[in-house]
């Protein structure tokens, strides 16, 4: 990851607000929306990193794919959490492709 990468992430957690940080992640880990997923009915493009340290795939994208009636998966191998540097290629392309199909 570039120096310039690492320099916008703690930019943009120094801009948040830590009762809005927290109130997030108390979101993030207690909300639950698998009985909302089944009722999607458009095509969603679920794209998650391989090596995800903070939300590991097996907990999250693959049970989604399950859920969602018209999901398409792409993982990125070896990619991490937020798919940062050299990875937003990768993502980037996927969502072309799914745009485009």
């Amino acid at each position: 990851m570039s120096e310039g990468k690492r320099r916008e992430f703690w930019l943009q957690g120094m801009a948040t607000g830590l009762p809005a940080a927290l109130d997030c992640v108390k979101q993030f880990s207690e909300t639950d929306f698998t009985a909302e997923l089944p009722k999607i009915d458009i095509p969603v493009l679920v794209v998650h990193g391989e090596d995800d340290q903070i939300v590991p795939i097996a907990a999250s994208a693959l049970k989604t794919v399950e859920l969602l009636p018209q999901a398409t998966l792409k993982v990125v191998p070896e990619g991490p959490h937020g798919l940062v540097g050299a990875f937003e290629e990768t993502f980037n392309g996927a969502l072309l492709e799914f745009v485009r199909s």
